[in-house]
């Protein structure tokens, strides 16, 4: 029982695993995602970052002006529109103007927004959302970028925002403003379509499956465990040759009954019993026969017995003892007599055994009533009691009850 017990709760605990590790893995996808997303829109920032730098190198770059593209106002530079001829103007493009530019087409191409800000915007257009300022306001405090799923009844998204900081050729048209090399002037917040998708199906039918082999594994380890449990302790509590309870397993039982009939004042017998020249039986048929004739005779005895309360044990070598609880001296003489004569009835030959050749038993049965035993008495007294009675059924001439 106790290892069905354990079984079950290593089943339980493996269980508990599985939801862990389920769990566990569950997690790392989402932390996956989350970092792929998040190295996505540090990708694209960076992009973003090099051609702004690229621009700026230049001094800002001369593109046709077109319906799309029309002169900044907010650009204060003397040569901010450049005619080529009649069919040709250029209008300076600054790295503002540029990203603007970029973002709408990332837009319409790709769905991905981004935004260029700052807490004191030239264009007013470029003011930050409640969202931008909180980022702008931890990029001053030395956050250096900032990293999350926001989801919406529209499209789930992911938001990365970086600051801009400011460089030597950054002053050209920023130090109006009071910036110097190295201050914040600003960001960029990039709003990537990004739906977290982690196919639940496939992790829990995995974690099911080596959930349920592990039970299997535990439930087989147990089976084999119990099963060698069961052998051993049937070695401990069993004669391995006649397969009856040994004395340890007779000397625990009397010590628990013994206590019981003190308790309840009821009668408890024993029966001691010793095969009639044995030494002599092996001497003339072999050890071989003398095993085979200890297994008949434990069998013997064990089937004369008819209670489930009674109980045979090897005591050692060719004795064999028997326990009958609640059984008074008449009740155990007439069981011992019923062990002999079956035993007789067997007829195993025996030559040397005079006069009857066959296997015969001498048994010595004892009894105490329960109601006048002392302080003193024990069950050992019991049993060298039924060894006394036992020997003078030897004395008196074998193959009788004493």
């Amino acid at each position: 029982m106790k290892i069905k017990n354990n079984i079950l709760l290593i089943i339980l605990a493996w269980f508990l695993l599985a939801i862990i590790s389920f769990f566990w893995n569950y997690t790392n996808g989402k932390k996956a995602q989350h970092e792929l997303a998040f190295q996505t829109a540090r990708n694209l920032f960076k992009h973003i970052e090099t051609t702004r730098f690229w621009n700026t190198l230049h001094g800002g770059v001369y593109v046709p002006i077109t319906a799309e593209t029309q002169p900044n106002p907010y650009l204060k530079t003397e040569m901010k529109n450049i005619k080529i001829n009649d069919k040709l103007m250029l209008t300076k493009v600054n790295p503002a103007f540029m990203t603007r530019q970029i973002a709408e087409i990332a837009m319409k191409r790709d769905g991905i927004k981004f935004h260029i800000t700052s807490l004191k915007p030239i264009r007013p257009l470029n003011k930050p959302t409640l969202r931008e300022a909180a980022c702008l306001n931890d990029f001053e405090k030395g956050i250096a970028e900032v990293g999350y799923f926001i989801k919406n009844n529209a499209m789930p998204s992911f938001f990365y925002m970086a600051p801009l900081k400011t460089e030597e050729e950054c002053l050209q048209c920023h130090a109006v403003q009071g910036y110097k090399t190295g201050d914040i002037r600003g960001g960029i917040s990039i709003f990537t379509p990004y739906e977290v998708k982690i196919s639940t199906l496939p992790l829990i039918l995995g974690h099911v499956g080596i959930w349920f082999v592990g039970v299997v594994g535990i439930i087989f380890a147990g089976n084999k465990l119990n099963r060698a449990y069961a052998t051993i302790r049937k070695q401990a509590l069993f004669d391995s040759l006649t397969e009856i309870p040994n004395r340890r397993n007779f000397s625990d039982n009397i010590a628990v009954e013994f206590m019981r009939s003190k308790r309840d004042k009821n009668p408890i017998s024993l029966i001691m019993c010793d095969i009639d020249n044995f030494k002599a039986y092996n001497d003339t048929y072999g050890h071989s026969k003398g095993d085979a004739c200890l297994k008949k005779v434990a069998q013997g005895i064990k089937n004369s017995l008819k209670r489930p309360s009674d109980f045979c044990a090897r005591y050692g070598g060719e004795e064999f003892i028997v326990l009958l609880p609640d059984t008074s001296l008449n009740g155990v003489k007439h069981v011992a007599e019923k062990i002999r004569s079956n035993i007789e009835k067997m007829k195993i030959p025996h030559k040397n055994s005079l006069p009857a050749k066959i296997v015969t038993l001498s048994l010595g049965v004892t009894t105490s009533d329960g109601v006048t035993l002392d302080s003193n008495a024990s069950h050992e007294k019991l049993i060298r009691h039924a060894d006394i009675a036992m020997y003078k059924a030897k004395e008196k001439g074998k193959n009788q009850v004493v």
